[in-house]
């Protein structure tokens, strides 16, 4: 089993900077354009020469600053934590869904009264509907 642990781990690294190299985006690779860092990848992985050059010199791998991710949504949207029961909006979603939550049992309430009065009904024979 141990004869084909470095086999695996060759193919490991291929597929991952092979994936890696396709998800990047075009402005973030360097040096070439993407489709070149692609081939390279794909024709020289079994001799892992593609994969570490691209791992080492074909995407731009700047840490960011803080540990803040590069998403500009991201960097427009941050809040701090709140806890839940801190939190006014959860609160009120709380209370929205136990007020739909008891008007629906109170719909499945009624449903259930008027399918008994009227199995009690047809026990008695007192059933409008039959001729």
């Amino acid at each position: 089993m141990l004869r084909y642990l470095p086999f695996l781990l060759v193919l490991a690294l291929w597929i991952y900077a092979f994936i890696d190299c396709l998800n990047t985006p075009e402005q973030e690779v360097k040096h070439l354009p993407k489709v070149v860092w692609v081939i390279i990848v794909l024709l020289f992985g079994e001799v892992l020469i593609g994969p570490i050059a691209w791992l080492a010199a074909g995407r731009d791998r700047k840490a960011t600053a803080g540990g803040s991710t590069r998403s500009e949504w991201h960097r427009n949207h941050r809040t701090e934590f709140v806890a839940p029961d801190d939190n006014p909006d959860f609160l009120k979603s709380l209370k929205d869904d136990n007020k739909k939550d008891e008007a629906l049992l109170k719909d499945w309430e009624a449903d259930l009264r008027r399918r008994e009065e009227e199995l009690k009904r047809r026990e008695n024979g007192d059933d409008p509907q039959q001729p």
